[in-house]
């Protein structure tokens, strides 16, 4: 089998943020044996490989090519400015505004990203909050982000290469800290957000959100998301589709529906 092929699965694992023992049960393996197969120091056999492909939705020369699907890769363009027009239909694939996602994450770190509890899984499903919540009350995107389903909760897929070029244009920085006995992603805004790119509407619900989940820590932040139907109804590492808010159960609804 080829030497990269263990770095690459790694790699994929931490890239979706799954755990050793998510990993492990997925192949029906023990996670000590998983773990030596990350290491180089077990060879994987092909049903292994494949349920690997399966689970990434990699076919084999993917996997071990080291190349992603184009229909999965992530392009940081911005959109181009043309007249606003109200759509007839509500819009269910997610219009990703890069723009509007940075001035949204750098607003949530100048608000609470100091506090201790608040590391990337944090923002992660408080950003998952603010679109999906936003859908359900308004019928609109806010940041229309595309979130896939993880064992930590949902996720946005194009988070890790935004942040990243954040960083390289030295817009926030990067850093890591102990939270109890665990490392702790976390941001800190290295300038203010830019509040003239959101609506009197836009803002009011985020900074509800913020307010309602300033306290919560990444376990509390994800057993909570774990019950939210788009989560709920959504298949391991596939997108979690907007329309699904509208099933929502009381619990979580944050629209006023008619009885009728």
């Amino acid at each position: 089998m080829i030497k990269n092929l263990y770095k690459r699965i790694k790699s994929l694992r931490e890239q979706k943020g799954l755990s050793q023992e998510f990993m492990a049960g997925k192949l029906g393996l023990s996670r000590p044996t998983y773990i030596q197969i990350e290491k180089g120091e077990r060879e994987i056999n092909l049903s292994e490989v494949q349920k690997i492909g399966d689970l990434f939705k990699l076919s084999f020369e993917e996997l071990i090519s080291g190349q992603d699907p184009a229909s999965s890769r992530v392009e940081l363009k911005k959109a181009k400015k043309t007249k606003a027009q109200k759509p007839e239909v509500r819009i269910s694939v997610p219009q990703e505004k890069v723009e509007k996602f940075k001035e949204t994450l750098l607003y949530i770190l100048e608000r609470i990203g100091a506090r201790p509890n608040i590391g990337e899984a944090v923002v992660c499903k408080l950003m998952y909050f603010i679109d999906f919540d936003y859908y359900e009350k308004f019928e609109e995107q806010l940041i229309g982000a595309k979130y896939i389903k993880n064992h930590f909760g949902p996720t946005p897929v194009a988070f890790p290469e935004i942040v990243a070029q954040m960083e390289q244009d030295g817009e926030l920085v990067r850093v890591t800290k102990k939270y109890f006995q665990h490392d702790q992603k976390k941001y800190l805004p290295l300038r203010s957000a830019e509040l003239s790119k959101f609506s009197a509407q836009e803002k009011e619900l985020i900074d509800w959100e913020i307010e309602r989940f300033k306290d919560f820590n990444a376990t509390k932040m994800r057993d909570y998301s774990h019950k939210d139907v788009p989560w709920i109804g959504t298949e391991d590492l596939q997108p979690i589709n907007y329309e699904a808010v509208f099933s929502r159960v009381d619990e979580f609804s944050v629209r006023k529906y008619d009885e009728n």
